[in-house]
């Protein structure tokens, strides 16, 4: 039976912090098993009782946060809004200023995400400035029914301003109070992209807050995002207690480096991992997204085979896709249900696909090529 799109309890503050100690010894206990393998095998009890279950989805462990987390999560973003909205172009991550075009755009928020918790899926990403703003009002009435990973890149540590644990914390609970919003599950802070631009005083100071941030009940569980892996290494070995999912780029080019990878690291201090970009930025795709245009089942075919190529490495715990129509919520959900491995077509499928990916990388985005290796 599906859980109800509706939830009418909210937890209150000290609920939410009695809940998190009893969430904090599961993990303590779940976490010694999983040190050297992330690929556990599900804890069917854990699982049932995990937000919006679904016996039609897999859920993985998000690291020692002891969260289950649907295997294909929803990533903030959405590009290509537009050819699903049948309007001009709409910025990636902040509302739209026309008020029709909000209105409509309100709407898929809301229908994408309804698509989202019916299927399963039960994590939300969000990055963008306006991001918090629409999923907020996408999720009014239903807070209950996913996980929320969270992060505002104004309020956070790519403003210079910003890099004190006093000013971290005073504008999260801001944005919280924006969002009328009790807590976050998990306050994955924005650093710069290349994170060891950061000086040590910086760092200490971002760790101070997400420190502080928890012991508050503002949010359950802490960690980062980050496009500098070296930096994200560092700060996984260095404060392991409060990293605890690392957000960082993985596409259906990448792969694990077979020595000194960010993975080791990972692997060993049991961090939840939430893979940016799997299509890289669009670049892996013919067509323009349209549901109903000349490319789109082709198109799908590829987003399953980079979700299935992605989820084949057991120690990304979910890629998070922008998701911009209830078809590629269902096209998501399907290829986690389609056999893992790739077989030998498919594999030359998928690699003449990714060479052209690479090719029409955007200029801005030719930095995913040091995502590679891992």
């Amino acid at each position: 039976m599906r859980r109800p799109l509706v939830q009418d309890r909210t937890l209150s503050r000290r609920e939410f912090v009695r809940d998190g100690l009893a969430a904090a010894a599961l993990a303590a206990g779940l976490g010694a098993a999983g040190r050297t393998a992330l690929a556990a095998p599900q804890d069917d009890e854990a699982v049932k009782k995990t937000r919006s279950h679904s016996a039609g989805m897999e859920y993985r462990r998000l690291g020692k946060t002891g969260l289950w987390v649907s295997a294909v999560c929803l990533g903030g973003h959405w590009k290509r809004i537009h050819t699903v909205l049948k309007t001009l172009a709409v910025d990636p991550c902040n509302l739209p200023t026309d008020p029709g075009v909000l209105a409509a755009f309100h709407k898929n928020r809301h229908d994408v995400v309804s698509r989202c918790i019916e299927s399963g899926i039960n994590l939300i990403d969000i990055a963008g400035d306006g991001e918090r703003d629409a999923y907020a009002k996408a999720l009014e009435g239903r807070r209950e029914s996913v996980y929320l990973a969270y992060s505002h890149p104004a309020s956070e540590m790519r403003v210079p301003a910003n890099r004190t644990a006093g000013k971290l914390v005073d504008l999260l609970e801001a944005g919280l109070r924006r969002c009328k919003l009790e807590y976050v599950d998990i306050w994955r802070c924005m650093a710069l992209e290349q994170g060891g631009q950061h000086s040590k005083a910086e760092h200490e100071e971002m760790i101070k807050a997400l420190d502080s941030a928890k012991a508050k009940g503002l949010c359950r569980h802490t960690g980062i995002s980050t496009h500098d892996r070296k930096w994200a290494k560092m700060l996984i070995e260095k404060y392991p207690d409060l990293i605890q999912v690392v957000v960082f780029p993985y596409t259906a080019k990448s792969k694990a480096l077979p020595e000194e990878s960010l993975f080791d690291a990972v692997r060993k201090h049991d961090v939840g991992t939430l893979g940016i970009k799997p299509f890289a930025s669009n670049s892996l795709f013919k067509g323009d997204s349209a549901p109903d245009g000349p490319d789109a089942e082709e198109d799908d075919q590829r987003a399953r085979m980079a979700l299935r190529y992605i989820l084949a490495n057991p120690a990304i715990t979910a890629p998070i896709p922008g998701l911009v129509s209830a078809r590629q919520v269902d096209n998501a959900v399907r290829a986690v249900k389609e056999r893992r491995e790739l077989d030998r077509q498919e594999k030359a499928e998928l690699k003449r696909a990714t060479d052209a990916m690479w090719a029409r990388l955007p200029r801005d985005y030719q930095w995913l090529r040091d995502w590679e290796y891992v």
